[in-house]
């Protein structure tokens, strides 16, 4: 059955098809038959009781520089599309968190992937503190004695904003780093949220994995390998991928989260497990698709789909 497909996204021009994963989850819609209709944020309006948003018709091929085509905008009613992909990235700031609120009002009759409100209640760097015995030891706090004691008890450490993403602001600080003060003074200044504070895992320079779960289930994974004299493995910022197998340990996580992830809606997540410790859970707009299929490994656009088209049909 054909269905129409809203995706909210960033300007669809400027990315970079060949490791988008909303990209690579638009190819096989398409191939599916379905219809497409984009649009970005800043084009989702609120009245009464009605989300309505100014769409363009979209067409995608799998063709760098010309892999977009648009139709006339047109004004719809969201609710009556039958599955919303909400793709943009972060920031998860108020603008992303209002999103949620709009698009909360339409789900379930309308499908929302991932599912709005619990996108809302999972932060990345916050929802991973459910399952602590698979973490680091890890501090939420701008407490600046919370914070020295906890490098005290646990020596080097890697501090990095709460909500931050893409590797930005991601610093490695040593038990007696002469220049935590002013890290200090400056994490302070510019965030005002807290920040995560979390042991440091040496053995990041074999490679922080990225496992993708649909619906619950592993279905691939990549591993990020940092660049020389960095400790920051996303591919963003100069990582290198390479194919990689689950380890039994990261089988024992996944198995420990998936239930949480099906309850909550989550259907397309990305966790993060560097030397078998889970450090994030991505639920806002996870990749990692493209990435696994270019090196061998399932195209999981397809078993995503298969998901959402098993749960549009479980609701008649």
């Amino acid at each position: 059955m054909a269905l129409t497909v809203a995706v909210q996204m960033d300007p669809i021009q400027a990315i970079r098809i060949a490791g988008d994963t909303t990209f690579a989850l638009l190819l096989e819609a398409q191939a599916r038959g379905h219809r497409l209709l984009y649009y970005t944020p800043d084009r989702l309006s609120l009245q009464g009781r009605r989300v309505t948003a100014r769409v363009e018709p979209l067409t995608v091929r799998d063709v760098e520089g010309a892999h977009a085509s648009l139709g006339p905008v047109e004004r719809i009613d969201l609710a009556e599309a039958d599955v919303v992909l909400m793709r943009q990235d972060p920031p998860f700031d108020m603008a992303y968190i209002t999103a949620t609120h709009m698009l909360e009002r339409i789900h379930p009759r309308t499908l929302v992937v991932n599912d709005p409100a619990e996108v809302r209640n999972a932060p990345e760097k916050l929802f991973v503190l459910d399952f602590p015995e698979l973490m680091p030891p890890t501090l939420i706090s701008r407490d600046k004695a919370e914070i020295e004691a906890f490098r005290l008890e646990h020596g080097t450490v890697a501090m990095k904003p709460l909500h931050g993403h893409g590797g930005a602001a991601v610093f490695k600080v040593s038990e007696k780093d002469p220049n935590f003060g002013s890290m200090f003074d400056l994490f302070a200044a510019t965030f005002r949220e807290a920040w995560v504070v979390q042991r440091f895992l040496e053995k990041i320079t074999e490679g922080d994995k990225r496992i993708i779960l649909v619906d619950g289930e592993p279905m691939g994974a990549i591993n990020r390998v940092p660049a020389a004299n960095d400790i920051r493995s996303n591919m963003v910022r100069g990582g290198a991928a390479a194919a990689s197998d689950l380890t039994d340990r990261e089988r024992e996580i996944c198995a420990a989260i998936g239930p949480e992830l099906r309850r909550r809606g989550l259907i397309l997540v990305g966790i993060d497990v560097i030397d078998g410790h889970l450090t994030e859970i991505n639920v806002t707009s996870p990749t990692g698709i493209r990435a696994i299929r270019r090196l061998g490994g399932p195209d999981l656009a397809v078993s995503v789909w298969d998901a959402i088209e098993g749960r549009r049909a479980a609701r008649g």
